[in-house]
């Protein structure tokens, strides 16, 4: 796991990437978020979609919901980065477009757009 800070006019976002599943439950969540706060201090994160074990996109898991609703209580925005059209699921496309108009989770295709958007 590579850990890349990104200065802005808000703070620093750190951009996690690497070939491994970081996220595969919710302690994984847990670890990261307290790793990239002491890396870089930062409570804005980019995340590359590879990052997430698949159970991640099978809502009937919960593991989405569980997962997100730690960056929520713990104040820490994220934006994961990747083509989520690859998945027919018609609930997680209504949960990606849920996330997308709140204020802390956003699904987003590009890594630069997700910088310009947690900048927000």
């Amino acid at each position: 796991m590579k850990i890349t800070k990104v200065e802005t006019a808000v703070g620093t976002i750190a951009v996690v990437s690497g070939g491994e599943v970081v996220l595969g439950d919710v302690q994984s969540a847990l670890d990261l978020m307290a790793t990239v706060q002491y890396e870089a201090g930062s409570d804005r994160l980019v995340l590359h979609k590879s990052l997430l074990h698949e159970n991640f996109f099978d809502l009937k898991t919960r593991l989405a919901g569980d997962i997100l609703q730690k960056f929520v209580n713990y104040r820490v925005k994220v934006a994961i980065v990747g083509d989520f059209s690859v998945y027919a699921s018609r609930s997680l496309q209504d949960f990606i477009y849920e996330c997308n108009s709140g204020n802390d989770v956003f699904f987003l295709p590009t890594e630069q757009q997700a910088i310009e958007k947690l900048s927000l």
